[in-house]
């Protein structure tokens, strides 16, 4: 299983020089990729910008959004972020899709929300066909993963995508997310396996500044958002038994995502993963 490493594009008051100096020392890490998350009302720089600005100081590690909410932008433009990341980065970027949950980023987009399942299938149909032949360029293949639970998540992850990005938790909710993307793969007759991504969370050096970031990120889930913050990895011992269960559940490739934008817990994070 690979280990990839979030960057810190949705932390409150990481500067650009950080995220520079963060993908830096990322692709000069054992991290297989730098991933980003996506929110429009929140203090966080665009994951399209912040992986164009990693792009520019990497040479080894992947990079992917997982995920950036899709229907907060039109197919065109979404398209054409995406294959400008892919073209700068010389063919390492992943795109990762899906519909979020928070109704203050659809209100601040003017986009509505009721329909925005619809609207993804619509945009991955532009991606996988009708991109080619549109003009948008630079003309290039893209990777795609899907994320999601519902039902409608999986058949599009299984209809359009390469792979699978599950939104966190323990093993044993990624392996049953795997299950399900593994189904939906099989019912649509597609070969082979699909590509199974899963992310968690860590901090080291201040783990309370952690668990209040998590718990201000998530708060539109109410208390489940204690849940969440409880998951905060700040051992090396949790990192490792996180990792363990996630390659025992089958994930392919696991994103890390700091809570702290603290360049000495990635330094630390590592040293874990040597």
């Amino acid at each position: 299983m690979k280990v990839g490493i979030g960057l810190p594009n949705t932390i409150p008051g990481a500067t650009g020089a950080l995220l520079v100096e963060w993908a830096r020392r990322a692709d000069a890490g054992p991290f297989s990729t730098a991933a980003v998350l996506d929110r429009l009302v929140y203090d966080s720089i665009e994951p399209f910008a912040a992986l164009s600005a990693a792009a520019a100081v990497t040479s080894r590690i992947g990079l992917a959004t997982n995920i950036a909410i899709g229907p907060l932008r039109g197919p065109a433009m979404l398209a054409k972020q995406a294959v400008s990341v892919d073209a700068v980065s010389d063919g390492r970027f992943t795109l990762g899709l899906g519909v979020g949950a928070r109704h203050d980023d659809y209100e601040a987009a003017g986009v509505t929300r009721r329909t925005r399942g619809a609207v993804l299938s619509e945009q991955l149909a532009f991606l996988r066909g009708r991109l080619d032949g549109s003009g948008i360029g630079p003309a290039r293949p893209i990777r795609l993963l899907v994320g999601g639970s519902s039902g409608a998540a999986f058949t599009r992850m299984a209809r359009y995508a390469d792979g699978y990005a599950h939104g966190g938790g323990p093993p044993r909710a990624f392996g049953s997310a795997a299950t399900r993307a593994r189904a939906a793969w099989r019912d649509l007759e597609r070969p082979g396996e699909p590509t199974l991504w899963g992310q968690g969370y860590f901090a080291f050096g201040d783990p309370d500044r952690g668990y209040d970031y998590l718990r201000d990120y998530y708060a539109f889930t109410g208390p489940f958002a204690e849940k969440i913050a409880a998951g905060n990895l700040t051992s090396a011992r949790a990192v490792k038994d996180l990792v363990r269960g996630y390659e025992a559940a089958g994930c392919d490739e696991l994103i890390l995502y700091p809570t702290v934008a603290d360049l000495d817990d990635l330094d630390r994070l590592a040293e874990v993963l040597s």
